[in-house]
């Protein structure tokens, strides 16, 4: 039996595909079908991010290793320079040596720690500026069904001069709330992909924020769509009972 512990980019990809064309058919020409593409570009973009992320560069590794070789050098030359033989006990002379020595092993030290991170440095700068712009487009996803008011769909209310045009059935409405609901998901899933690729604390943190921020709005969608679906239900009763 297959196991399926991992989430599969590919079929994320797939996924938003079929949504944007769900979305285009439903709804041409709206704009909640172009960020669908937008979302559809990231998915692809992250794809090939994860799988760079995931590879070992080998141009970082190589510098610590050239760095402590520099270090040997410097420290033979350093001997050489002040003549330094265990037969002088001179003090003036093992203290300026040991003094030396101390200084070219902590900031040697710290420079050594600074290149054995620099490639996880540079993947989490890469991946948090990935994620950044998931968030901001995961905003935009929930721009779109700001103006969606189930009220004014059903004719609870009604528009100023300064409203916007309400040409949605609340048989229209309902896909459309549930379309956005699917797309913020959907951005939180390909952000799980840079977490699931990169074992970094301060990735997975960005990660969390970005789903919890999708999982909040897409509440908020969805007590729209119980509002809409509680009062299609009321004027079906209603409809039957004064028939």
């Amino acid at each position: 039996m297959a196991m399926y512990r991992a989430l599969d980019a590919a079929k994320i990809i797939a996924t938003i595909k079929r949504l944007k064309r769900r979305i285009d058919e439903r709804f041409p020409g709206a704009g909640l079908a172009g960020v669908t593409g937008d979302l559809l570009a990231a998915a692809h973009d992250t794809e090939q991010k994860a799988a760079s992320l995931r590879r070992q560069r080998w141009s970082y590794d190589l510098l610590p290793v050239l760095f402590l070789a520099m270090c040997i050098g410097s420290a033979l030359y350093l001997q050489r320079i002040l003549k330094f033989e265990v037969a002088n006990t001179e003090g003036t002379n093992l203290l300026q040596t040991f003094e030396a020595v101390l200084n070219i092993a902590v900031f040697g030290g710290i420079a050594l720690v600074y290149l054995l991170t620099l490639q996880r440095q540079q993947k989490r700068r890469e991946a948090l500026k990935a994620l950044h712009q998931l968030r901001s487009l995961v905003h935009v996803i929930d721009m779109h069904q700001l103006t969606k008011d189930p009220g004014l769909v059903l004719g609870r209310e009604h528009d100023t001069a300064a409203s916007p045009k309400r040409e949605m059935t609340a048989f229209e409405l309902g896909r459309y709330l549930d379309y956005s609901s699917e797309m913020l998901s959907l951005a939180g899933k390909v952000a799980a992909l840079y977490a699931q690729d990169l074992d970094d604390p301060v990735v997975v943190a960005a990660v969390n924020d970005i789903e919890m921020l999708a999982t909040n709005l897409s509440r908020k969608i969805w007590q729209k769509i119980a509002i809409l679906q509680s009062a299609v239900h009321e004027q079906m009763q209603a409809k039957v009972l004064t028939e």
